[in-house]
């Protein structure tokens, strides 16, 4: 496996992408895999480890090559600072495509709801002026998901501190506010999305992925939504793998969104 931490960028030193990337002998004759970015949630304030290493593990088994995104929070979430290390990861990534054994025309990104909510910054503000002189004189789409799998996800004006983060304040003004909320930035250009989320989210409201996914057909880009009848929020595989030992995050009924969700990225045309 090759498997090493890198710095993304001089100017944002918190951030790293790490590679979890099978490391095929030419016996194998292995094709170019698929690739997938993973963003932790924490609401922008932390970066939590249940939604981190345990589900980079699932899409490696599943035969992905997998990057593992810390991003920087609290202070360092304002500026759009997240979203443009998001981007220079995939960027990265494609950048990198031949050295990893990958098809650059399907790096995907996953997210958990503050990760979720950067995982879909990726897709609907991947072509904002910040983010673009981030990239330089790459060509323009290089940092452009592929698809996007988002796990009851902050996409609406639902969470306040993760906005409170993003914007620098606790006060933001409605403008600031606007800027990231992502069912306002729908367009026909964003990506394909796969999104889960459950009914009983009292942290992160529902609403969040039927406004987003209203948001999608309207745009006429294809979606997949799973709407379970039960759950609390922070779920990540829902088993034993990321309970924590807490009854409440072990649900059966949830634990089959990680193969519905590796089905449709190994099935994506």
């Amino acid at each position: 496996m090759l498997h090493k931490t890198i710095q993304l960028s001089e100017k944002y030193p918190g951030a790293t992408l790490t590679t979890y990337i099978s490391d095929d002998p030419p016996e194998l004759k292995m094709p170019p895999r698929r690739a997938i970015v993973v963003c932790p949630g924490g609401g922008y304030h932390f970066l939590s480890e249940r939604e981190a290493e345990p589900i980079v593990k699932m899409y490696l088994a599943a035969g992905l090559n997998v990057f593992l995104l810390r991003y920087t929070v609290g202070a360092g979430a304002a500026n759009y600072a997240p979203l443009i290390q998001a981007s220079l990861a995939i960027k990265h990534v494609r950048e990198h495509a031949e050295e990893y054994n990958i098809d650059p025309n399907y790096v995907f990104i996953t997210g958990f709801s503050a990760g979720g909510h950067l995982a879909a910054s990726t897709g609907t503000l991947w072509n904002i002026p910040e983010v673009l002189a981030a990239m330089g004189d790459a060509p323009l789409g290089i940092n452009r998901p592929t698809g996007m799998v988002l796990c009851y996800a902050v996409l609406i004006f639902s969470h306040k501190k993760s906005f409170w983060n993003l914007c620098g304040t606790e006060q933001p003004t409605p403008e600031q506010l606007e800027r990231f909320e992502l069912e306002k930035h729908v367009s026909p250009d964003t990506p394909p999305t796969f999104l889960w989320h459950t009914f009983t989210d009292k942290t992160v409201d529902v609403q969040n992925a039927l406004t987003f996914a209203q948001k999608l057909k309207d745009n006429g880009v294809p979606f997949e939504l799973h709407i379970y009848p039960e759950g609390d929020h922070g779920l990540s595989l829902s088993n034993e793998q990321t309970w924590s030992q807490k009854p409440n995050m072990i649900m059966p009924h949830t634990e089959g969104w990680i193969e519905l969700a590796i089905k449709w990225i190994k099935d994506f045309k």
